[in-house]
C-alpha cells in the first residue's frame, strides 16, 4: 500500500490537537482541510487516474493548509499579506514531518511543491508533468471549498454590509474578462468585491471534474442569492456575473477531455 489514508488523516488530526481547536477559525481549517482531501479524491477519479495517484492527490488535498495552524497562532490572521504564505510554510513543515504522513519518499517532491504553489496567484512555469497535475488538482479542490465557505461560512450576520456594498469597477470589468481576481485590499475595495472575487476563483479552474462539481452544487447562484443587493445598479452587475459565470462554468462541463 502506497499510503494508509485512514493513518494518515489520525496523523493530521493529531497534529492539528497541537493547535486551539476552540478557536473557531482552526477549527474551520481543520474542517476545510478535510472537505479538500473528499473533493481532491473525486476530482482524481474523474480524471482516471490510477488508485496511487488517486491516493497521492487525496493526501495532498489533507495537508494542503497544514501551514495555516502555525500561521493562525503566530500571526492571528490568514492574510498572507500580513503575515507568512502559508503555501511556503506548509511545505517546509512537510520537508520536516512529511514521514508521518507516507512511509515511501517516492512521492514527497510531487506532496511538497503541490502543497506549496497551491495558493499562489498563478503556477509558475517551471512545474510540468505529475508535479503540474497535482498542482492543479489541489488548486481546484481548494477553490472549490472556498465556495462552499463562501455560502456556509463568510460574513454570517454580516450579509446587510455587504448588502449595502457596491462592486469596484476594476473588478467588475475583471469578471467580464473572466479573469481570476488578486486577493488584496487595493483591489477588494468593498465587501462586495470580496464576494465576487470568490466566483471568479472559476477562472482558474482547470478540470471539467471540478467544473461538474461547482456545476453540481449550484455554487455560483447560492452565493448571489444570500444577498439582496440594494444598489440598482450593484443588481444589475451582479445578475451580469452570474450569467457570465453559469455561462463559463456550463461550457466548461462541456468540452471534451
Amino acid at each position: 500500500m502506497i499510503v494508509n489514508l485512514e493513518k494518515s488523516k489520525e496523523e493530521f488530526l493529531k497534529y492539528t490537537e497541537n493547535y486551539d481547536l476552540e478557536n473557531g477559525n482552526i477549527k474551520r481549517k481543520q474542517l476545510h482541510s478535510l472537505r479538500v482531501m473528499r473533493i481532491s479524491k473525486e476530482i482524481a477519479i474523474g480524471l482516471n487516474l490510477n488508485d496511487d495517484e488517486i491516493k497521492i492527490a487525496t493526501l495532498i488535498g489533507l495537508l494542503h493548509d497544514i501551514g495555516r495552524f502555525e500561521q493562525y497562532t503566530n500571526y492571528k490572521t490568514f492574510r498572507d499579506n500580513d503575515s507568512i504564505d502559508h503555501g511556503d510554510l506548509g511545505a517546509k513543515i512537510l520537508e520536516k514531518d512529511i514521514r508521518n504522513y507516507i512511509e515511501t519518499d517516492k512521492y514527497d517532491e510531487i506532496i511538497i511543491k503541490a502543497v506549496k504553489n497551491h495558493n499562489k496567484y498563478a503556477i509558475p512555469k517551471d512545474l510540468t508533468g505529475e508535479l503540474l497535475l497535482f498542482t492543479k488538482l489541489v488548486r481546484d479542490a481548494d477553490k472549490i471549498d472556498i465556495l462552499y465557505e463562501s455560502i456556509e461560512i463568510f460574513n454570517l450576520g454580516n450579509e446587510l454590509e455587504v448588502e449595502n456594498s457596491q462592486i469596484s469597477p476594476q473588478i467588475f470589468e475583471k469578471i467580464c474578462d473572466k479573469k481570476q481576481i488578486k486577493r488584496t485590499k487595493n483591489m477588494q475595495k468593498t465587501p462586495a468585491d470580496t464576494i465576487v472575487s470568490f466566483i471568479a476563483f472559476i477562472f482558474d479552474i482547470n478540470f471539467k471534474t471540478s467544473f461538474q462539481i461547482i456545476q453540481r452544487e449550484n455554487y455560483i447562484n447560492q452565493i448571489l442569492d444570500r444577498y439582496n443587493f440594494k444598489d440598482k445598479q450593484t443588481k444589475e452587475e451582479v445578475e451580469k456575473i452570474r450569467e457570465i459565470a453559469n455561462n463559463y462554468i456550463k461550457e466548461k462541463t462541456l468540452e471534451s477531455d
